[in-house]
């Protein structure tokens, strides 16, 4: 894969998304990702919460299905009205001492021209109560239903400006790595790092990067004003599968790091795997 530069990327990336994925997806991401099934990895987790690290696990789905796009969720089959998207489902789980933490978040990527974000969401459940997040993407802007039992964050409904989101980006890592944008954008950052730091829910100031070896890429982005670091390690080789990443928040001047790292991948029809007998097929993963 090639690098490109600094600031080629940044020109491109404020030419507006559309450009951007104006390309098609290509013929071997088709051939990998319409075979019907899934690809699912499990991931050896650090989380930092309540300023401590906690051991747990974490998994992304990633699969390509039918999507209505007016009704903004998954078809039960392809018509005239369905579009195909790369979804991503990414899971956490947890404990904090003597109570468990269960983070979900998806994102729905089009993947017709422009092949960008059309929904987003993250849910948060623990003992004091659960979370969630939902983004749309319409024309006005990015319309945003959350319900918290957090004072301050119940019930919302409101709309923001249209922005390239952190929660995309994961998808675009596996679609077309080689535009990811560089240098200084706005982004939104991720729903689930926005309600778990009780953050405002709109586009920051941020710094991106990449750094490109033979066998691994990592996609880095800086949120000054947030004190936030993401880092994603990717394969660089098609189909890119993500290795793991880091996330650094520094908060009254303390750091904590939350890391992940890959443990086991398989591409499998796992709805259908949903017996009893099934349940070996989770040993390769280590989730239990």
């Amino acid at each position: 894969m090639n690098k490109y530069s600094s600031t080629f990327l940044t020109l491109i990336f404020f030419w507006g998304l559309a450009n951007i994925n104006a390309q098609r997806i290509s013929e071997q991401f088709k051939a990998h990702w319409f075979d019907g099934r899934a690809e699912i990895s499990s991931y050896i987790l650090s989380q930092s919460r309540y300023g401590e690290n906690r051991e747990g696990t974490a998994v992304m789905i990633y699969v390509t299905e039918d999507f209505l796009k007016k009704e903004q969720v998954k078809a039960n089959q392809k018509s005239k009205e369905t579009l195909p998207v790369l979804k991503l489902n990414r899971t956490k789980k947890f404990r904090t001492g003597i109570y468990p933490y269960s983070i979900m978040s998806s994102s729905f990527s089009q993947l017709r021209s422009p092949q960008e974000v059309i929904k987003s969401s993250a849910s948060i459940q623990e003992w004091c109560g659960q979370s969630y997040l939902q983004m749309n993407h319409k024309e006005a802007g990015f319309n945003i239903i959350s319900h918290s039992y957090f004072e301050g964050e119940a019930d919302e409904n409101f709309t923001i400006e249209n922005n390239l989101t952190e929660d995309e980006l994961w998808n675009l890592i596996r679609l077309k790595p080689h535009l990811l944008p560089q240098g200084k954008l706005k982004l939104i950052p991720s729903l689930e790092s926005s309600r778990m730091n009780h953050k405002k829910i709109e586009a920051y100031l941020a710094n991106a990067s990449v750094e490109v070896n033979e066998k691994y890429t990592i996609y880095t982005i800086a949120y000054p004003q947030l004190k936030r670091y993401l880092s994603i390690k990717f394969l660089t080789a098609f189909p890119h599968i993500i290795e793991g990443w880091v996330e650094q928040t520094v908060k009254n001047g303390k750091e904590s790091n939350s890391t992940a790292k890959r443990i086991h991948t398989e591409r499998r029809r796992y709805w259908n795997e949903n017996n009893n007998a099934s349940k070996k097929l989770r040993i390769p993963f280590k989730l239990d």
